[in-house]
């Protein structure tokens, strides 16, 4: 029986979540989207706190699209409370975020993202970057087995 796919975003911005949610109406409609509107709420996702503990109703993520510029908990805040995590190591983490800036790539890398992508700026490129990423991470690489944390892991 094959697994069921689902990918986490982490996004404080509404408009770039409708922007987001439409480019995968567009490549992979089929592929439940969950959003996360700040990193406390994404590290409860994760965690498998309420209300996020039946992960029937949320599903462990296969990967994540994670902002940097959030408040609160910051994208690189978020992304090294995952690496902390012995399960959540192997978890994928995209960066996706309007930042171009050498010095962010490299301070994502270095906390230990899988890629480091920037927003396109119209949204018929934001739809070929959503595909390609969807491609790569669903069709041509092979995702981990993670042991999600949680009271009811899926």
């Amino acid at each position: 029986m094959a697994r069921s796919l689902s990918i986490l975003l982490i996004e404080d911005d509404p408009n770039d979540v409708l922007l987001v949610q439409r480019a995968f109406q567009r490549t992979r409609s089929g592929i439940p989207l969950f959003v996360m509107p700040n990193g406390f709420e994404a590290v409860k996702y994760l965690g498998g706190e309420p209300p996020y503990n039946d992960r029937q109703v949320y599903p462990f993520p296969d990967f994540v699209l994670l902002d940097l510029g959030m408040p609160k908990m910051s994208g690189l805040e978020v992304l090294a409370w995952i690496r902390a995590q012995p399960n959540l190591k192997r978890l994928p983490v995209i960066i996706l975020t309007s930042s171009g800036h050498e010095a962010d790539a490299k301070k994502a890398y270095e906390a230990g993202a899988n890629s480091f992508v920037v927003k396109p700026s119209s949204f018929d490129e934001l739809v070929e970057a959503i595909r390609s990423l969807t491609d790569f991470w669903l069709d041509g690489s092979k995702l981990p087995t993670i042991d999600p944390p949680g009271p009811n892991p899926s």
